[in-house]
Formats: structure tokens, sequence, C-alpha cells
């Protein structure tokens, strides 16, 4: 049954989940300065998936706010992307890495300007193949930007590595408020069809790292993690308190070596014994 008002909520909360959601993916980034685990290849596909979302969003004359989530999306997905290059494993040099996502800022700009100045006449005389196709990629690429991470898991038995739960919750929410503002709505099967896709490769990703955890051994592999770490800065502040005990001693010997300098500086004599001692002394 058609809700307007249901649509819309449910529609804009989706559109800002998907707006937001790779922010604590780059926060995470930053902080261990490693992305290990997270695909540049998913981050790549999904930023490329913008360009054709932003072509059928201004096309269609969509709202402002589906007009602009594609812009944003786009965004984070580039900084993402940049830091998966940049952040071990790969290490991308500063120039080399510029130089790509300039290139692909501009190819994505005269993409989305070329397509929409020639699309949306046809779109407004009421010829939507175009615009269809182009939606049908955008979609196809989000989707497939969630097949690499499956990649990492096969690697590591199931666990999942450098992927943060909070950006996963928030895309797979977004991705479900999404698809449930369709069903109420406005139906449109290429929509449902790519919300529960992404769905499902989402939900996924969380199914294997529960099933690592409790039973493939993921706790006993975190313990002896925590264990190895602890062990590891233990012996850190061992050799540090080691290196301070020898600076300080080696600091107090050299002042006992700069005290006898200073006495013989400040006129301090040594008086040769006397004959007659040496002789008391033999």
């Amino acid at each position: 049954m058609y809700n307007a008002v249901a649509e819309n909520v449910l529609g804009t909360v989706g559109t800002v989940c998907w707006c937001i959601q790779l922010v604590p993916q780059i926060i995470r980034n930053f902080k261990v300065k490693d992305c290990t685990g997270v695909p540049p290849m998913m981050m790549f596909l999904w930023a490329a998936s913008g360009i054709p979302f932003s072509i059928y969003f201004i096309g269609t004359d969509g709202s402002i706010p589906l007009r602009i989530q594609p812009q944003l999306f786009t965004f984070f997905c580039l900084i993402s992307w940049a830091q998966t290059l940049y952040y071990s494993p790969i290490s991308m040099n500063r120039t080399r890495l510029a130089i790509l996502i300039s290139l692909f800022v501009l190819v994505g700009v005269g993409l989305e300007t070329g397509l929409i100045v020639w699309l949306r006449p046809l779109y407004r005389r009421d010829i939507k193949y175009p615009m269809l196709i182009v939606g049908i990629i955008a979609s196809v690429l989000l989707a497939v930007g969630l097949i690499p991470p499956y990649f990492e898991l096969a690697k590591r038995r199931g666990r999942v590595v450098g992927i943060n739960f909070v950006f996963l919750s928030l895309d797979s929410l977004g991705a479900l408020l999404s698809m449930l503002s369709v069903v109420v709505g406005t139906f449109d099967t290429l929509s449902i069809v790519l919300y529960a896709i992404v769905l499902g490769l989402e939900l996924g990703i969380f199914s294997s790292q529960i099933t690592w955890y409790f039973i493939l051994g993921g706790r006993r592999v975190i313990k002896q993690e925590q264990a190895e770490k602890r062990r590891l800065e233990d012996e850190k502040s061992s050799t540090n308190e080691d290196d301070n005990d020898y600076e300080t001693s080696t600091h107090n010997s050299t002042e006992g070596d700069v005290d006898v300098v200073d006495s013989s500086l400040m006129g301090i004599e040594t008086v040769a014994p006397s004959p007659a001692s040496k002789s008391e002394a033999a």
C-alpha cells in the first residue's frame, strides 16, 4: 500500500546513512595507518558507481537529496580509496596517487557533464531507456564492489580484517531503509534488486565474522594475539627501563670525571710524597 510519509521518512534516513557510512572507515584507516583487509578495488568500484548514479538522479530530475547523495558518496569513496593505496600494504607514493585521483575526478566530471546534457532532454521527451541503462550500470558497479571483500575473507578463514563494523552497519541500514521506502512507496523493481543484493552481501560479511569467531576458534586466536601484544609491550617497557638505567649510570660516571677535572682546574694540587716518606713506606 502506498504511503507517502513512510516513503519520504525511510528514504531520507536511508539516504543519510548512505551519505556518511564511510566516515567511520576513513577515521579508522587514518588512525591505524594500515588498510590490510580493505580491498582498494572495492572502494574504486564504489567511487565509480557514484558517477552513473549522479547522472541518473540528476538526469531524471530527482529530488535534491537524491542528487546530493551520490556526490557525497563518491567523495568519501575517493578518500577511502586513496587511503587504501597510500597506507600499507600498498604504500603508493604521493605523486602517483595524486595523479591517479586527479585523473579519476577529471574523467568523472567529464562523463557526468556530457551524459547529463545529452540524456536529460531524451528523458524529458519520454525516451527513458538510456537512463535505465545508466542506472543499471551504477547498480552493478555498487553490487560488484562488495565481491572483493570475500576474497579477503577467504585468505583468513572468514575473519574480517580492516573493515569497520560501524561503517558496515550504517551501509546495511541504509540499504534496508531504502528498500523499505520503495516497498511502501513507488515500487521499483531495479531499486529493490539493488538494495537486496547489497544488503545480502553485507549480511554475508557479518555472518562470516560470526562464524569465524564462534565456530572456527576466533576467540582463541584473539586471546593469543592480545597475550602476545601484552608480552611485546612488557618487553619494550623493560628494554626502555634498562636503557634509562644505563643512561643514568653513564651520566653519573661522567659527572664524577668532570668533578676530578674541575678540581685540577680550580688549582688543587696533588702533593708528592717526600723522600722520607718513601723510605718509611719501604
